[in-house]
């Protein structure tokens, strides 16, 4: 039985999480012994497009260079922002993409990230099917905003609602050595959702 050949890339803002969710990729095809080549898009998407990618599984090829991906910040692979366009719109685009995925023998391509790139890989996917192709284009979900549809929570939530009530509690506590009234205005990011706002909410104790 022929071996498979996947890609790999990162995309959006930097988490410890999307390097653990890349570990666990490379972990999967390294020791289930189905792939013999496992590529990395260096800068994502735009990266690809560029012909700039590597062989993850030469990089990391023990056990112990797996785990310590795991525990390392911001992102191996490097990241873009790039709004890949619809094929209809631009079809060039589209074609580039796919002679690199097939001079590279791709049968599984991976894309880590939040909304944006979530919508990268609907768009691919769906060009793959009208031409016929049989790539199958799998995303992966990290994005601290925790709103991409269909998900329970998304990893980096977590952490980033922990940092967000932590902060909040540590303001309560510098305010509190005052006998001041005061209004403390704190902007809290989340897109368009509001779930790391409302994790503020965890910095409610029995004095506060």
């Amino acid at each position: 039985m022929k071996k498979r050949n996947c890609i790999i890339g990162q995309s959006g803002g930097p988490t410890i999480a999307i390097n653990a969710s890349l570990a666990g990729i490379i972990h999967k095809a390294k020791y289930s012994e189905e792939y013999q080549n496992v590529y990395g898009m260096i800068n994502g998407i735009k990266g690809l497009l560029e012909g700039r990618y590597m062989n993850l599984l030469e990089e990391f090829n023990t056990g112990e260079k797996i785990n310590a991906l795991k525990q390392t910040p911001a992102m191996y692979l490097g990241s873009c922002r790039f709004k890949l366009p619809t094929h209809e719109e631009n079809t060039d685009t589209y074609v580039k993409l796919f002679e690199i995925l097939t001079k590279l023998e791709i049968t599984d391509f991976y894309y880590i990230g939040g909304n944006d790139s979530m919508d990268t890989v609907m768009k691919l996917d769906s060009y793959a099917k009208s031409i016929g192709c049989t790539i199958k284009f799998i995303g992966i979900p990290k994005t601290i905003d925790n709103d991409l549809m269909g998900t329970d929570h998304t990893p980096g939530f977590g952490s980033a609602a922990k940092y967000v009530a932590s902060s909040i509690l540590e303001v309560v506590h510098d305010s509190l050595i005052y006998q001041l009234q005061s209004v403390t205005i704190i902007e809290i990011m989340g897109r368009n959702a509001g779930w790391l706002t409302a994790a503020a909410a965890l910095a409610r104790n029995e004095y506060n």
